[in-house]
């Protein structure tokens, strides 16, 4: 048995909560068509977050929620499980992520295993490693809802501009545009990779709500996918981190 799977096997313990991923992946997405399992360094995108999952040792199971066989054929071949097809009224543009894990976390209630703690993971997340995953479970206590990844903005945003409807040029935050950086609060966003909740918080707190608490990642690892210059961005940024890991 590999050291990895001897891991696994000790992390999921008997006397643990029974936990789940919960992977999306849409068969329409717009933008980059088939993103989910499209090539990346040769392995379809998906099966990064899959693997990166599995090599954490904290999931019973892997969930892959999905509306596309292809992609279900794609998610079991590396691991995950693939259970139930999403509905098609859950599986448009304008879906939120909510109400897709709360389809998903629904279906393993009505199988009869009800998960203590639930953690949803995009597909697009490539450069989200397993100890990201492992140091957000440990963010949950009795005084936090929800652990999400973060990250900070690169600019102050209350330095941003915007064109108004006249064309003419405007501060969004005249009262800052003349501060200096270091003067004003650094602002973080959603990284939008991974979530960790309770069942029961799934179903009753927001994900950015009072009770959440982020976990900071840095911005190099950070990267969206909705155009083909985001795509090319990402590719060029893993080539330099292997390159970085091979001559380290």
């Amino acid at each position: 048995m590999s050291d990895e799977r001897s891991l696994q096997d000790a992390t999921l313990s008997a006397n643990r909560p029974y936990r789940v991923a919960v992977i999306p992946a849409r068969g329409g997405s717009q933008r980059i068509p088939r993103k989910n399992i499209r090539l990346l360094d040769g392995k379809p995108l998906i099966a990064y977050s899959i693997e990166t999952a599995l090599k954490s040792g904290l999931f019973d199971r892997i969930v892959v929620s999905t509306d596309d066989e292809e992609i279900a054929n794609v998610a079991r071949q590396f691991g995950a499980e693939t259970p139930f097809l999403r509905p098609a009224d859950l599986a448009d543009h304008m879906t939120g992520t909510t109400p897709v894990m709360q389809h998903a976390l629904r279906f393993l209630i009505a199988e009869g295993q009800t998960p203590d703690q639930a953690c949803l993971i995009y597909a697009t997340c490539p450069m989200l490693t397993s100890e990201d995953i492992q140091r957000g479970l440990v963010q949950l206590d009795e005084n936090t809802a929800f652990c999400f990844s973060a990250t900070t903005f690169a600019f102050p945003i209350q330095r941003a501009l915007h064109i108004q409807h006249n064309g003419e040029l405007a501060p969004m935050f005249p009262e800052h545009i003349r501060k200096r950086s270091q003067d004003l609060v650094e602002a973080i966003h959603d990284a939008g990779q991974f979530y960790w909740a309770s069942t029961k918080d799934w179903f009753n707190e927001e994900i950015f709500g009072p009770k959440s608490k982020p976990l900071l990642l840095p911005r190099h690892r950070i990267q969206d996918l909705d155009t083909e210059e985001d795509w090319l961005r990402l590719t060029q940024i893993m080539r330099l981190q292997q390159a970085s890991d091979f001559t380290n």
